[in-house]
């Protein structure tokens, strides 16, 4: 049941702990049994917090928008330009949480709208995101934001563990 907007903003140096919390929290729900579980224990938001460039104004970096409740970061998302020089028109959703007590309350989707239309801002007609295999329920609403698994798969070391997993695509407009 959606409550109310989030306030979303881009991400500013002062919110790496709070992102990285989100971060920390939502791997150790909805990976928990995906993951090992000694590894999903073993997270800590203030060394994640640590790897966060929040302050980067380059366009081939990644930039993360944040999701505000209640003056709280309670989700953020991540894109990008995909790394490939020979897709300039492929952006990249690289990441998408919300805490997990704030699921089910509309932040994804009004995330997932602001990350849309930030990569066309960004001149992308295309976007790719990589969710883990049996992460049903992102995977859930990804197809329901209109994004389709396109078979693609790989086998990738995420934050420090290997992570299979599958390609979803989406059309942002006509090329």
């Amino acid at each position: 049941m959606k409550l109310e907007e989030p306030i979303l903003r881009p991400a500013e140096p002062n919110d790496a702990v709070a992102v990285a919390g989100v971060h920390v929290r939502s791997w150790q729900v909805a990976y928990r049994g995906l993951l090992p579980d000694g590894y999903l224990d073993g997270l800590r938001p203030e060394e994640r917090a640590q790897r966060y460039t929040f302050d980067r104004v380059d366009a081939q970096q990644p930039e993360t928008l944040v999701a505000l409740l209640h003056g709280e970061i309670r989700g953020f998302a991540t894109l990008r330009p995909v790394p490939d020089p020979d897709v300039a028109s492929v952006g990249e959703l690289c990441g998408l949480y919300v805490d997990p007590s704030w699921w089910g309350k509309g932040i994804g989707t009004s995330l997932l709208a602001a990350v849309r239309a930030r990569l066309v801002e960004r001149g992308f007609s295309v976007a790719i995101l990589w969710v883990l295999i049996g992460n049903t329920r992102a995977r859930k609403i990804y197809s329901m934001d209109g994004w389709v698994c396109d078979g693609s798969s790989r086998v990738e070391e995420v934050w420090g563990v290997m992570a299979n997993e599958v390609r979803y695509r989406r059309i942002l407009r006509a090329p």
